[in-house]
């Protein structure tokens, strides 16, 4: 292997931020498989590269046993993701400031190999199209086409290039369909940090939903504009997607085409979020009148603070037969605070309860294919943020079975398991403000 550090540009919080560069990642080259499946094996915080400027490459064990549980959970949830392949301690203490107020402290390093059919991201095309270097771009859209995406047609031919970037909106679309599944908020959505594949890379400040909140944002540098919020997402992709339209305008040159395929984005993320919706209820499919039932679920998920992951798979056990208090108590678990449960706020609950049951009974599905169903989709376990914060602290006091049995529990999320109760709670009061529970910085 021959190892090198990428190139690439980006737009950050929506601005051109011109060079940036694998800064701390070093790819080691492509290992093919016998099935003649490609991938790339990538080490991150392993030192400095020519793309550190003034850092200096490495990474801390808290940073990185977040990517670690994370893109391994996200992949156990079928979300598209990298790969982690395996987290070694350095021996030695990386200095870094935490939340960037002026209060550095010592901790221990740790290096991630992280895996991938490719760590391409529409930065590197944006930065050789802001360069003007048409050439090394046609050569990297080739080399791109002919490895990831052979079905685009013909190397070179104009419709093979806009063949390739209809994948691409495509499977970002799907990309974050599956996130807002999940409740996962990316954090940090520039683009530099958009896979060319569609694929989940590069975790930062990310956080889960906890109570619902389309608002919420765990990255402490996202505060103030709330940019990268759980409900933008599926814009800030298209911004993204428009973005990469732009870097390869000079392979097409034709504004058009490329105008009509990211206009697709929006039905085809419309199209993929109705049915997943519909499969998060239960739902054989999503019907002309259902966005009313969806609408009334927003609201319903926002009349007090709900816990999103528990509020699903409690609506899983509620059934036609059950009296109206009974239907409430399926739900209690994901509620936060009890006093929130007034007798307007039960009242317009219990309506929505109603109205999804008589939905739900239109599909003439026994109760129980129809909680299977849902089961299957709304996951019991996800990287809770205060979860993955007891993991770290204790991993940073040498005890790595939290994190062991943390990873065990995040492999199966659909399915209850034995002793695994607090895995599946409500965030406690004392994370709801701590740094690493409910506010992440970019520092790592």
């Amino acid at each position: 292997m021959d190892p090198f550090a990428m190139c690439y540009g980006g737009h950050q919080f929506g601005n051109w931020a011109g060079q940036l560069g694998d800064g701390r990642a070093i790819n080691l080259g492509d290992v093919v498989t016998s099935e003649q499946a490609r991938y790339a094996m990538q080490l991150k915080g392993a030192g400095p590269t020519p793309y550190s400027r003034t850092a200096d490459g490495l990474a801390v064990l808290r940073s990185s046993l977040r990517e670690f549980l994370c893109s391994e959970a996200m992949h156990h949830l079928g979300v598209p993701t990298t790969r982690a392949l395996s987290l070694t301690l350095t021996g030695e203490e990386v200095v870094r400031d935490i939340l960037y107020d002026g209060h550095p402290q010592a901790e221990p390093g740790a290096i991630v190999c992280r895996v991938a059919p490719t760590f391409l991201r529409f930065g590197n095309f944006e930065l050789l199209a802001s360069r003007g270097d048409a050439e090394l771009l046609k050569e990297l859209a080739d080399y791109t086409i002919k490895n990831h995406f052979p079905e685009s047609g013909p190397l070179g031919k104009t419709s093979t290039y806009i063949n390739w970037f209809r994948t691409v909106v495509q499977l970002t679309a799907t990309m974050i369909v599956q996130w807002m599944r999940v409740g996962f908020v990316h954090g940090v959505m520039n683009t530099d940090n958009m896979s060319i594949l569609g694929l989940t890379i590069d975790y930062g400040p990310y956080g889960w939903l906890e109570n619902y909140d389309p608002n919420w944002t765990p990255n402490t540098t996202d505060a103030a504009g709330r940019r990268y919020r759980f409900g933008q997402q599926p814009a800030i992709a298209q911004w993204n997607l428009l973005q990469f339209a732009n870097a390869i305008y000079p392979l097409i040159g034709e504004a058009k085409p490329l105008e009509n395929v990211l206009s697709e984005f929006a039905s085809r993320y419309e199209s993929e979020s109705q049915q997943m919706m519909a499969n998060k209820l239960g739902l054989l499919e999503f019907g002309s009148r259902d966005k009313e039932l969806l609408d009334g679920l927003e609201k319903v998920l926002t009349l007090a603070e709900t816990d999103m992951a528990l509020f699903y798979r409690g609506l899983a056990n509620v059934t036609d037969e059950m009296a109206p208090r009974v239907r409430l108590n399926c739900l209690r678990d994901a509620f936060y605070e009890e006093s929130e449960l007034t007798d307007p706020v039960t009242n317009e609950i219990l309506r929505w309860l109603n109205d999804y049951l008589e939905r739900a009974s239109a599909d003439a599905l026994p109760d129980t294919q129809r909680r299977d169903r849902m089961n299957r989709v709304n996951p019991l376990y996800v990287l809770r943020n205060y979860t993955a914060q007891l993991a770290i602290d204790a991993a940073g006091q040498g005890d790595f079975s939290a994190v062991d049995e943390l990873l065990e529990v995040l492999r199966n999320p659909y399915t209850g398991q034995q002793d695994r109760d607090e895995y599946a709670a409500k965030r406690p009061e004392w994370a709801r403000h701590r740094v690493g529970c409910s506010m992440l910085s970019c520092s790592s």
